[in-house]
């Protein structure tokens, strides 16, 4: 049957901005400049007052973000080939491949049982002599554990690189994601809490030598027209993406607001025995707004017959996600390595429909539903 109600409805989200997305779009075209304009730049400002940092550096998205950041403290001789970064094993395989790329190590850790999110103890174990660095993924839209992250990598003088692409406005303590590490990486994937109509990204960092390096790389390698100080690549952030980024931004809070009544709906509302619900702020030491819900992602040792009853019903679902990157093709020497909490967890999660344009009778819908699994 079709979905009656879809898993994100990314078409009602921007139609509620339709007027503005247009009004952004054509200033652009008519101001007949198109990369590294004025668009860029108040984008960069905004998103810089909002995160709470001293620089943002657009890029072309989100991966890149991660990427170039790890390349520039090559460039500016904190890592080196072989170095090893500690990453949550649970993660989206991009925060691997930025590891990967820049010839540095991953090593994979079993993430905290509860929240999810990169286990501080397990992150202690697992340094050795050449750890140099950590990457935090705030997965799901809730902030890792930064304070104990931070006192960790500030005991061993390690870098701290978060993955902030599912926790735009998420924060500790009035400080949000993005202004915890010594730099941060954000997605604007079109289906993220503040998402372009394309592939974009952004660094924000409040480290000037890093900003500096950062600006050339990723243009070429080029802090002056036709002056190259290191071999760069193109990734920028295009005027048009940044246009419809500031207008996208001027609603993000509101929308986590409702984003967050969702949430408090299936909390509620859940109570099939054979369902795990996500980590309730109540019984955490991190606080509501530490949680911006980018997805609401609940555990089944039947997940597959729970996705296929959802269905069913017309509730479409995603699985975030399927395979962890130790089992991946894309790295076979990982593959007989064992993260037992990892593979439970890739084998039970069914992330449900949420997003700002999701309809509160839809919540209520969907908990009937999920409730009536198994039954």
């Amino acid at each position: 049957m079709s979905m009656t109600i879809p898993f994100l409805d990314l078409k009602a989200t921007n139609h509620s901005y339709r007027d503005e997305l247009v009004a952004a779009c054509a200033r652009v075209i008519d101001s007949g400049w198109y990369i590294a304009g004025n668009e860029l730049s108040q984008f960069e400002n905004e998103f810089t007052q909002y995160c709470g940092t001293k620089h943002c550096i657009g890029v072309a998205n989100g991966l890149d973000a991660l990427v170039l950041t790890l390349r520039a403290w090559k460039e500016l001789g904190k890592l080196k080939d072989g170095d090893e970064v500690i990453v949550p094993a649970n993660t989206y395989i991009a925060s691997v491949l930025a590891i990967t790329e820049n010839n540095l190590v991953p090593v994979l850790v079993e993430p905290d049982a509860t929240s999810l999110n990169l286990c501080p103890q397990n992150v202690k174990a697992s340094i050795t002599a050449k750890t140099r660095a950590i990457l935090p993924v705030h997965l799901y839209g809730q902030l890792a554990d930064m304070p104990a992250i931070l006192a960790i990598a500030q005991q061993h003088g390690l870098l701290v690189l978060e993955d902030s692409a599912q926790a735009h406005g998420a924060s500790i303590d009035g400080r949000k994601a993005g202004n915890w590490g010594d730099a941060s990486g954000f997605s604007f994937y079109p289906g993220k809490n503040l998402g372009a109509l394309g592939d974009a990204g952004a660094i924000t960092t409040n480290d000037d030598e890093l900003a500096q390096t950062l600006r050339a790389i990723r243009n070429y390698g080029s802090h002056e027209k036709y002056k190259n100080l290191y071999q760069g690549v193109n990734s920028r952030l295009d005027e048009i993406q940044a246009a419809m980024l500031s207008v996208k931004l001027k609603y993000l809070d509101e929308q986590t607001a409702h984003r967050r009544q969702i949430a408090q709906i299936y909390m509620n509302g859940i109570n099939n025995p054979l369902i795990t619900l996500p980590l309730s702020v109540n019984d955490s030491p991190l606080t509501f707004e530490s949680h911006v819900w980018h997805l609401f992602v609940v555990r089944c040792k039947n997940r597959d017959a729970l996705q296929k009853h959802l269905a069913d019903h017309g509730v479409q679902t995603l699985i975030h996600y399927p395979i962890p990157p130790h089992k991946q093709q894309a790295y076979p020497a990982w593959n007989a390595l064992s993260f037992p909490l990892t593979e439970a967890i890739h084998q039970q999660v069914l992330s449900l429909p949420l997003g700002p344009a999701m309809a509160l009778a839809d919540v209520e819908e969907t908990v009937r539903i999920i409730n009536k699994f198994g039954t």
